[in-house]
């Protein structure tokens, strides 16, 4: 039974829950003698293999959260150099470099002990925590993997940054990239469609009739970018100018490429001909 319990914690319990599992005592002492439990701090012991970041905020009584629970999550996430996490009592508190801790009273009701914030916390934070486009695009990732639904997210708490972040958001962005590109497009007085299908394959944008932009991630090389060719030039005989960017030139080089993005509607290019 407790190692059931043990296996759902993903390996970081409080040791109560595991007397509560059945495990005594003097088991679970002989089991920390063995070295197969480790007590890492007051209460909680964790297998020799567990998740270091769970391990960690046992340690600090944290709660993993914002944009560190939102990468463990598989979300997209622009880079950082900082662990977040949020604080969900007094005293569980530990100050040290590379570290960022949230204090804002969580949207959804947190159970006691938490070591991982719920979704709609974790995004919660992010709002609040991270530049506008940057959460936008956490929020879309999450959408995208329907790890939580628009409804879901209308109907909580949400605070007045959340709910900005919320109405700019689109399910249909397969990445963080494309996100950004929208955002950024938004003001143009020219039809910008996003996920359009157009000869058997979803192209990521489509301005006016006759412009597309493909947002190239880290998954177009090799047999796939074989097939992102070959579609560029179906697509070209069929009258439509193909404008391809990288990571760099959207993260970047966004001044450049959203003037070669201007040229081409300069020059009449998203026009049918």
């Amino acid at each position: 039974m407790y190692r059931q319990r043990l296996e759902e914690a993903h390996g970081v319990t409080r040791t109560s829950e595991l007397r509560e599992a059945g495990l005594s005592k003097y088991a679970l002492d002989q089991a920390v003698k063995r070295g197969s439990l480790l007590r890492i701090g007051r209460g909680w012991v964790a297998v020799p293999s567990a998740d270091p970041a769970r391990v960690y905020a046992a340690k600090a009584r944290l709660t993993l959260s914002c944009v560190t629970q939102a990468e463990r999550l598989g979300l997209w996430v622009r880079e950082s150099g900082q662990r977040h996490f949020a604080v969900p009592r007094p005293g569980s508190e530990l100050r040290e470099e590379g570290i960022c801790l949230h204090y804002w009273k969580p949207v959804e009701p947190r159970m006691p002990y938490a070591l991982e914030d719920s979704i709609i916390n974790v995004l919660s934070h992010v709002a609040r925590c991270q530049p506008h486009e940057d959460a936008v695009a956490t929020w879309d990732s999450a959408l995208n993997k329907q790890l939580v639904t628009k409804g879901q997210l209308e109907s909580a708490a949400l605070g007045g940054r959340a709910r900005r972040v919320l109405r700019d958001t689109d399910r249909f962005a397969d990445s963080g990239l494309e996100t950004y590109v929208r955002l950024r497009l938004r003001w143009l007085p020219v039809r910008l469609r996003t996920q359009t299908w157009i000869e058997g394959r979803r192209v990521d944008f489509l301005l006016g009739e006759r412009l597309i932009l493909q947002i190239d991630g880290g998954t177009h090389v090799g047999v796939q970018r074989n097939k992102d060719n070959t579609h560029d030039a179906v697509l070209a005989t069929l009258g439509f100018t193909v404008l391809r960017f990288g990571y760099a030139q959207v993260m970047h080089d966004w001044p450049e490429t959203q003037e070669i993005i201007m040229t081409a509607i300069r020059a009449g290019l998203h026009n049918r001909r």
